[in-house]
């Protein structure tokens, strides 16, 4: 089965809780903390598999979650981190954020790898705590939590050109014709149900890669047909190539169909109407093909390519010349750095530290930091909850609360966590 496109969640492992622990032992005095820091938790990564060309494993995996990092133990005992948790993909694949709209990856290269969620760090134990003025901490933290993230996976396949036409024009058999592929033929339309791929190889040796589509009908870049499913595969090839059936063999006109064509390219993405097109004129063996073919030439500046694909005639000259004109264009990239550095600058982007709202009687804060920190301390022992009471003091919580009109005795809520409001 081909599974070009899934959505999944993906969970990185949670850090180790640090350890609080004291040394107690017969001879040594004034042992102090001993507690050791947790591991950091796994890390989901994508890597690229080239003997893969489906995302069918993915596709029944709802939610991917890698372990956790292990605790800290006494006796300054760290405990080990998780390893990360490895998911192979088809080349081609592109990973998007479906939160924010991001593109996390695009893994294009050969054994390209690329961390999809961090997991999060492990906690410190008491030790770490360890200062001067304060030599016998009595609390550790909690690891921090994973990157949980909703994602859809889709691959785009790597082509250098791609076959596009309407159904039945012979796309299929140009393509079992000049590389090894064997695509289904048959005479009824969409018998091709998915992309196929074929290395095709010129006369002076030169190879590249050809995909052939499923067929486009009117409508295909909104959903009619099967078109836009597989429109993504053409994003990538460097030449797109219009098969037409120039003989008119179901009665359609061949300049109609080129324009109707390039009308679903460009409402699927007006990039493609940028990249280098060839015309392929397929059935010239077909009486009628020469008179459509010559009215066709007068409306299209393009080069045509006069072929019979059902003989095998005139092939070739168009494999030799996609070769020649392979080699003139570049190797751009799907994405600009840009869009994929958007992402990171937005991971890193400065956010307010806490945000306090009102909700039937009750000061709620809310905020990634505030919650990051919360989550990280164990309410175990006074000092720990004295340490935290002293973050929120020193993020200016307390200042905003008693500029809000917060009184002595309100009810303040973090998370599911509740206390009293004091000057």
């Amino acid at each position: 089965m081909f599974v070009d496109e899934v959505e999944i969640k993906v969970e990185a492992g949670k850090g180790g809780d640090g350890c609080t622990a004291f040394r107690r032992e017969k001879y040594v005095e004034m042992g102090g903390p001993y507690g050791g820091n947790g591991g950091h938790g796994g890390d989901i990564i994508f890597k690229v598999d080239e003997g893969l060309s489906t995302l069918l494993d993915l596709r029944y995996q709802k939610i991917l979650k890698a372990s956790n990092g292990e605790n800290g133990r006494g006796k300054n005992q760290h405990g080990k981190g998780a390893e990360p948790l490895i998911v192979k993909v088809p080349l081609g694949t592109v990973v998007t954020d479906l939160d924010t709209g991001f593109i996390i990856a695009d893994l294009s290269h050969k054994n390209q790898e690329e961390i999809i969620a961090k997991g999060g760090r492990g906690g410190r134990g008491n030790t770490a705590f360890k200062t001067q003025t304060n030599t016998a901490p009595d609390y550790s933290e909690n690891g921090e939590e994973g990157e949980h993230k909703t994602l859809k996976v889709e691959v785009k396949m790597l082509a250098d050109v791609g076959l596009v036409g309407l159904p039945s024009v012979g796309k299929s058999t140009i393509i079992s014709c000049v590389s090894k592929s064997k695509p289904k033929i048959a005479a009824y339309h969409f018998t091709t149900l998915n992309p196929n791929l074929g290395v095709v190889r010129s006369s002076d040796g030169k190879s590249f890669v050809m995909a052939d589509l499923p067929g486009l009908i009117e409508g295909a870049s909104n959903g009619e047909g099967l078109g836009d499913k597989f429109l993504r595969h053409i994003e990538r090839t460097r030449v797109i190539a219009h098969v037409i059936d120039m003989a008119g063999t179901e009665g359609r006109n061949p300049y109609d169909d080129f324009i109707l064509i390039n009308k679903e390219l460009e409402a699927f993405n007006e990039k493609l109407m940028k990249k280098p097109m060839i015309i392929i004129a397929n059935k010239m063996d077909i009486d009628g093909a020469k008179e459509n073919l010559e009215k066709f030439k007068k409306k299209v500046d393009l080069e045509v390519f006069e072929v019979s694909a059902a003989t095998n005639q005139g092939l070739q000259k168009v494999v030799d010349y996609l070769a020649e004109l392979l080699e003139k264009i570049p190797e751009n990239p799907l994405y600009d750095e840009s869009q994929i550095e958007s992402h990171i600058l937005y991971k890193f982007k400065k956010e307010e530290p806490f945000t306090i709202t009102r909700e039937d009687d009750i000061w709620v804060i809310s905020g990634k930091e505030v919650e990051k920190i919360f989550k990280m301390t164990k309410f175990t022992s006074e000092e720990a909850i004295y340490r935290f009471a002293k973050k929120l003091r020193r993020m200016g919580i307390d200042q905003r609360l008693q500029e809000l009109g917060a009184k002595e005795g309100d009810q303040v809520r973090i998370l599911d966590f509740y206390f009293d409001y004091k000057d």
